[in-house]
């Protein structure tokens, strides 16, 4: 879908969509992890600048302030909803130079590691610290979307930063990049011909393999932990299934797309690296979730 087709036609809007939409969209995506909601949210604050009665000083952050008020409202239902969701939860995945992948600004702050990370916040918290600490709003301008002091502000974001700093799936040394690049490729390949030798040789010890199918495609319901096991689960449905494999970026680092028998995509695989291995697998397959990039 065109969303930009969408946009409200007044004077005042139809320059700030051209203007502003990247941004917002930016920030809305970092706040759910979520493509779909993260247009619609956007959606919504051009739609209440269009309905606004007075002229607006700072469009720019107007609008950044409503788009945070609206995934705000929309993290506390999510919550709720997380609580029945079946599986692992993982974001909807970004696949360089893929619509609308190429919309959202693609650096360390869309890393499905931290995403994951983030979703365990409370909304307060995570809006705090993605607008605050990602995209340097003061803690007044904070205070506005979450309805609190300045004070308070810096306390969710000081409660966010420590979190985001114990979390175990961020603490991995950093990676060489040739190095992350020749382990995906050797990830790919070796899926790709159900090597289960590869597999072994190139994943960590403790690597661990999470899969989001949300309850709608047959994936392991808890995370899978251990070099052998995971690997026998992912040699084992590649050579079973007849899947193929292609190494793509995904949200930032590398990674592939997997697709069935019949060249139809079923999933998105983010790879995590820590020495010389591959120390997490977070493979998208819910069907809801590859929408944006199957449609």
């Amino acid at each position: 879908m065109d969303r930009s087709a969408m946009a409200p036609k007044t004077p005042v809007t139809d320059a700030a969509w051209f203007e502003h939409r990247k941004i917002l969209v930016d920030v809305a995506y970092r706040l759910l992890g979520s493509v779909t909601d993260a247009e619609d949210a956007v959606q919504e604050a051009f739609a209440r600048l269009a309905a606004a009665p007075d002229e607006i000083e700072d469009v720019r952050a107007w609008l950044i302030v409503v788009v945070g008020r609206v995934c705000l409202d929309q993290l506390g239902s999510a919550r709720r909803r997380r609580e029945a969701y079946v599986g692992p939860w993982l974001p909807e995945p970004l696949v360089e130079g893929e619509d609308p992948a190429d919309q959202v600004t693609l650096d360390d702050s869309v890393r499905m590691a931290l995403l994951v990370v983030l979703d365990r916040l409370s909304p307060a918290e995570r809006v705090a610290f993605v607008l605050h600490d990602v995209f340097a709003l003061s803690f007044d301008e904070v205070g506005a979307i979450v309805g609190r002091s300045n004070a308070a502000c810096r306390q969710l974001a000081s409660r966010a930063r420590h979190r985001v700093r114990a979390a175990e799936e961020l603490r991995e040394p950093p990676v060489d990049v040739r190095v992350k690049r020749e382990l995906a490729e050797r990830f790919v390949a070796a899926c790709r011909n159900g090597d289960l030798d590869e597999l072994t040789r190139i994943l960590g010890e403790d690597v661990t393999l999470r899969a989001d199918g949300g309850g709608q495609v047959q994936a392991p319901r808890k995370p899978v932990r251990g070099r052998r096991r995971v690997a026998q689960i992912i040699s084992g449905g590649a050579g079973r299934l007849g899947l193929s494999f292609a190494p793509v970026m995904v949200n930032g680092e590398y990674g592939g797309l997997v697709y069935d028998a019949d060249h139809e995509l079923i999933g998105v695989v983010g790879l995590r690296f820590a020495s010389a291995s591959i120390v997490g697998i977070d493979l998208v397959a819910n069907p809801d979730k590859l929408a944006h990039l199957t449609g």
